[in-house]
């Protein structure tokens, strides 16, 4: 990989916020029986990309816990019609969402 140089790339959030995020991520999804799980995924991953910076630009996530409800339910219902195999695509369709979502600020 070429460095170049005056680019500056950067992770500034700390591991007491991502600890206290993941908590009440998980605190939320527990108590809602699973329902609020895509707001905490939400907004576990809005923290990380918008502590991120890369090539000097900053990164913004816009992706919102209702647009992630809405593919979770369609994800789940094509899981249950094909018997379980669609569900292997489910993880490369979450990471395809956040990409989507990710844009730099700057």
């Amino acid at each position: 990989m070429e460095v170049h140089k005056g680019r500056n790339s950067f992770f500034d959030g700390s591991l007491l916020s991502l600890i206290g995020w993941s908590i009440l991520g998980a605190i939320i999804t527990f108590f809602t029986l699973g329902i609020a799980y895509p707001w905490a995924l939400c907004m576990v991953y809005g923290w990380k990309i918008n502590h991120t910076v890369i090539e000097g630009k900053r990164m913004r996530f816009q992706g919102s816990a209702i647009s992630l409800f809405g593919h979770w339910i369609k994800w789940f219902l094509l899981s249950i019609i094909t018997l379980g195999i669609y569900s292997f695509w489910v993880t490369i369709k979450l990471e395809d969402w956040k990409a989507r979502n990710t844009v730099f600020v700057n």
